[in-house]
């Protein structure tokens, strides 16, 4: 009998809201599932997108962004950074084939608890119902990287 496919996410945080929010989502006793692995960050303006696609080589089967809401960044403008270098990363993504129902964007403020259980518990369903990712994995194996 085959085991279940259970899918790896790779979240990139916010230190200052988004972490904030899982955490509350912690101490809330909220409950959601246990395929996300964060990584904080001081801001999602400093994530350079080559370390999404990097998470995805390395075995991800799907990636969250998340951080504060536009207007409520600590660093003033980190979020609009990160907004306009996602638009890019979307385009350039749907160029290479990848499949963007994979990677999430999205903003999660410190008080959001329950938003980030349900961020995680809707990206999780929906990479577990893709399977698992290996288009780009064959595409790095055949040297296109």
């Amino acid at each position: 009998m085959a085991a279940k496919f259970e899918p790896k996410i790779t979240a990139f945080v916010c230190n200052w809201c988004t972490y904030a929010g899982a955490d509350l989502t912690g101490t809330s006793r909220i409950k959601y599932q246990s395929n996300v692995r964060i990584l904080r960050v001081p801001c999602t303006g400093r994530i350079d997108f080559m370390m999404v696609m990097k998470a995805l080589h390395q075995g991800a089967d799907g990636v969250i962004v998340s951080g504060c809401h536009p207007n409520d960044c600590h660093y003033t403008s980190g979020n609009y950074h990160a907004r306009r270098r996602w638009m890019v990363f979307k385009k350039m993504m749907d160029i290479l084939g990848v499949d963007m129902r994979r990677i999430a964007f999205s903003w999660v403020s410190a008080a959001e608890g329950a938003k980030w259980a349900q961020l995680v518990n809707e990206v999780t369903d929906q990479v577990r119902a893709l399977g698992p990712y290996v288009e780009y994995r064959q595409l790095v194996g055949a040297g296109i990287e």
